[in-house]
Order: structure tokens, then C-alpha cells, then sequence
């Protein structure tokens, strides 16, 4: 069925995207209801209105998807794989206009929304081939009595909540694993980036996905209503990926059903640098850890631990690379630090970087916004951070590098592991030895070795501390949304 509302793309294909709330086979609108602007955060202005469901539509949503449920869970693997697989041809054959979009509607740049769209069309492509990989176990009890036979089936209604930094990827982390297990699913996408997960559903409805194993409802009051789908005895499983704040909230929503959870929560990580490090290689890392989506990435690099003896080098020559950086309206082919998402992520780094230079620390580029439209921050180094500082135990979200010297590794280790997080550390050292022991000791549930990218459908990917619960990605992310059945058997 068509959607009474619609957005149309006029550049580059003219393409048609759905704008309403996707219920089982209907896009519904929640007409009683005011609809919620899209805007765009490069130029202020309003791009369209989405559906703004309220509790009803949030009830329908998991009727259609436990309606769906059990023919679901019963489809051959096979057939789900294959379907996995028509989505992934779906997203890589629409990438530009998605591209497109998601760099209007969240700002960033469109080199980083191109790579986004590919980035997400892989976990389609990945858990086609986990879906008919679901092995169970088969051992003998160790008294002899009998046989132990394990199954994992699939957990049941999901109710999947994703940010607005990564629209389209967050959003096929989540669906693909989900429906590679037989699982069926709600999605909420973030009120500020509606329109990726729109058009992502309308492209599994073309490739073939059945009426109510995905569905998606935009709304502008998502308290109330998570709330709801949290109290529905129906949901069984809820992934989040979302700041640690909002994360704690709805553990504790959880509790109530006792629902499975995973959380993929905030980040702090620390970017370490040895003396005998390939600096050039450190740099370029660092671009990437640090300049990718802007700096809007749980995975972004926040705090640069340099050993004092390369530390003046280092700054100066990244200085010299973000100061190369043109920031500008994301669609524009030459720009390569886009828009923040709105005003209030641009405030929060003026805080941050007020609050670091009180207590000593040196901003030798950026560190202002510019005047005019638009939600811009520059690429901004600070050097000389010190310890009590604000910005070095918070997420920055920005394009914003913070560095401090050290001289010891112990005292590097010491100061990474300083702060509530342990979402993803990098590491860069000529000493493939020593990287090792540091990333054992480092409390992260991720570490990159001379590398400064670690996302891949194929990783586990995960923090532990105040960064999450669970993991994405890999078997891991597949086992989240089953149950594991155990059978005593004798024959």
C-alpha cells in the first residue's frame, strides 16, 4: 500500500520516500495527531513532516508484528537468506540517493554518507549468510545419563531503537540479525533522522520481506511510548544504541517484563600513541578515528595520549591535516566536515572546550562556531588538557581533538582507563608486543592495533563498563535475539 505522504528526493534520482509509519502492511499516519518536522541541521530548514505515532499506533505496530511472528520463526532459514540477501542488493543498488538523504536529514558529510550506506548494505549481506548458521549442540551429560541437545530459537518480538548519527547503518545492525534469527521487529528511529529508516523499510518491502516482520514508527514524544512497548508482554527483546543516560532509563523500564536487552551505550576512547609509532601512519589513523561522521561516532577518537618525546610533532602535523578540512553543507562534493546535528550538540562542545581552557588547556585551531546558519563547529585541536578537565571524561560528539602528553605506558594505561566508559581504545606502536599487552590491559570491549577503523559486520562489536551490554555484529550479534533451549534426550 502506497503512503498518504510522501518526500520526494530532487537530486539525484527524484525518488520517492514514505513518510508515514510503516504497521504491517499499511503506512499509517496517526492523522489525530500534529506530524513531526524533519529539518535539516546544514541550512535550518525543513525538509518534510513524518508520522507522529502516539500509543496506539505503537500497539498496532506489535500487533503486526507478533501476528508475524510465528510464520516467521517457522520460514526456512534458507528463504530468509535469501531475502537477507535481496535487501543487501536493494540498499547497494539505491546507495546514492540514500546517500543523499542521509546527508540532508542528518547533516554530515557526503563522502561519510556514501560509506555509510555501504556499511549498512553489509549487514544484510553478512547475516544472509549467519541465518542458515544458527547451530545448536549436541553433548553427552557427564554423569551419562543422558543426552544434553541445545537449540536456539528465536527470542520473539523485538523492539529496536536507534540513534540519529548512523540512520541507515544502526538501523540494518539491528534488522538484519533480528531477522536472520526468525525474529520479527519494531523500529524506532531517532526523531531527528526519520526518513533513512523510512526508506530503508520501503526497500525491504520491494525485495520481499512478509507484511509485519518489519515495521517502524516515527514519533516525537519516544518516552511514553518505548514505555508502552517496553510494558507489552509481547515485546521480549529491546536493542538500543543511545547515550548511557537514556540506556540506564530503560533498563530499568526493562525490568518490569523482564526483557533481554542489549545496549550499545556511549564512548570515550583514548587514542594512544608510542614514541616508536609510524607517525604518519598514527596520523592517518587519527583523521579517521577522530574525523569520521564529524566526530559524531561512539567509536570516535576523544582523547589523544601522545608520549611527551613525539608529542610537539604530532600536534603540529594534525594541526596541519584538520586545518586541510572544509566544513560545509554535507551535500556539497568538497566538503569533509559536515553539519552537527542541531544547535544544542554545538553548545555542548563550546561548554566543553570553555570549561578545558579555564583550567589551562591550549586551543591551537578551531574552537569557536562560525556565524550564520547552520549547526557548524570547525575542527578544533586542544593540547595541554589537564586531568580534572570536563572534556576528558565526557563524550564530545564533535570534530573536536582533545590531546595530553605522557611518559610512561603505565601511566598512558592509567589514564585511558580513567573514565566510565570502555566502548573502544586505539593503540599505535611500532612493538606489536607491547600493543597486545596494552590492549589485555585496557578496559575496552574493543581495541585497534595501528588501525584507526574497527567497525565490521563481521567483529563483535561492543563495550563493557558504562558503553553496554552485548554485542552487535559477527555470530554474536545473531545469538542476541535467540534463546538457548536445552532438551535432556536419551536414545
Amino acid at each position: 500500500m502506497q503512503s498518504a505522504h510522501t518526500y520526494t528526493l530532487s537530486d539525484p534520482c527524484g525518488r520517492t520516500i514514505p513518510t508515514d509509519s510503516l504497521i504491517g502492511a499499511r503506512w499509517h499516519d496517526a492523522a489525530a495527531r500534529p506530524r513531526m518536522d524533519v529539518v535539516n541541521p546544514a541550512t535550518g530548514e525543513v525538509l518534510t513532516s513524518v508520522a507522529n505515532a502516539g500509543l496506539p499506533e505503537a500497539s498496532f505496530a506489535v500487533d503486526a508484528a507478533h501476528a508475524a511472528a510465528r510464520g516467521w520463526a517457522r520460514t526456512a532459514t534458507r528463504t530468509r537468506s535469501e531475502l537477507l540477501s535481496r535487501c543487501f542488493e536493494k540498499i547497494v543498488s539505491n546507495a546514492e540517493w540514500l546517500a543523499q538523504l542521509i546527508s540532508l536529514e542528518n547533516g554530515k558529510a557526503l563522502s561519510d554518507a556514501r560509506s555509510e550506506v555501504l556499511y549498512a548494505a553489509e549487514f544484510f549481506r553478512w547475516y544472509a549468510q549467519e541465518a542458515v548458521r544458527n547451530d545448536g549442540e549436541l553433548n553427552f551429560a557427564p554423569g551419562g545419563a543422558n543426552r544434553i541437545l541445545v537449540q536456539y530459537q528465536p527470542i520473539g518480538v523485538s523492539l529496536l531503537i536507534t540513534p540519529w548519527n548512523f540512520p541507515a547503518a544502526m538501523a540494518t545492525r539491528k534488522i538484519a540479525p533480528a531477522l536472520a534469527a526468525g525474529c520479527t521487529c519494531v523500529l524506532k528511529p531517532a526523531e531527528q533522522t526519520p526518513l533513512t529508516a523510512l526508506a530503508i523499510a520501503d526497500l525491504m518491502l520491494e525485495a520481499g520481506i512478509p507484511t509485519g516482520v518489519v515495521n517502524v514508527i516515527t514519533t516525537r514524544e519516544p518516552g511514553p511510548l518505548v514505555s508502552a512497548l517496553l510494558h507489552d508482554p509481547r515485546v521480549r527483546k529491546l536493542s538500543f544504541t543511545g547515550s548511557t543516560r537514556v540506556g540506564r532509563h530503560l533498563l530499568r523500564e526493562a525490568a518490569d517484563q523482564v526483557i533481554n536487552c542489549s545496549m550499545e551505550l556511549g564512548g570515550n576512547a583514548p587514542f594512544i600513541v608510542l614514541a616508536d609509532a609510524d607517525l604518519t601512519a598514527a596520523l592517518d589513523g587519527a583523521m579517521i578515528a577522530k574525523m569520521r561522521n564529524g566526530g559524531e561516532a561512539c567509536t570516535a577518537a576523544n582523547r589523544f595520549y601522545i608520549q611527551r618525546s613525539v608529542y610537539q610533532r604530532f600536534t603540529e602535523a594534525l594541526v596541519q591535516r584538520m586545518s586541510a578540512i572544509k566544513v560545509g553543507p554535507g551535500t556539497a562534493s568538497d566538503t569533509g566536515c559536515g553539519a552537527l546535528i542541531n544547535h544544542a550538540a554545538v553548545e555542548k562542545i563550546e561548554a566543553l572546550l570553555a570549561d578545558a581552557v579555564d583550567r589551562g588547556a591550549r586551543v591551537v585551531l578551531g574552537g569557536s562556531a562560525p556565524a550564520g546558519p547552520g549547526c557548524f563547529f570547525p575542527p578544533t585541536v586542544l593540547m595541554d588538557v589537564p586531568p580534572g578537565a570536563a572534556i576528558l571524561q565526557q563524550e564530545i560528539f564533535g570534530p573536536v581533538a582533545v590531546l595530553v602528553p605522557f611518559d610512561t605506558v603505565a601511566e598512558a594505561i592509567a589514564a585511558a582507563n580513567n573514565t566510565e566508559y570502555g566502548l573502544v581504545a586505539y593503540i599505535y606502536t611500532a612493538d606489536l608486543k607491547a600493543g597486545l599487552r596494552m590492549a589485555e590491559a585496557l578496559e575496552s570491549g574493543m581495541v585497534a592495533i595501528n588501525r584507526g577503523l574497527v567497525s565490521d559486520p563481521a567483529a563483535p562489536f561492543g563495550g563493557v563498563k558504562q558503553s553496554g551490554l552485548g554485542r552487535e555484529g559477527s555470530h554474536h550479534g545473531l545469538r542476541e535475539f535467540t534463546e538457548a533451549k536445552y532438551i535432556a534426550v536419551d536414545w
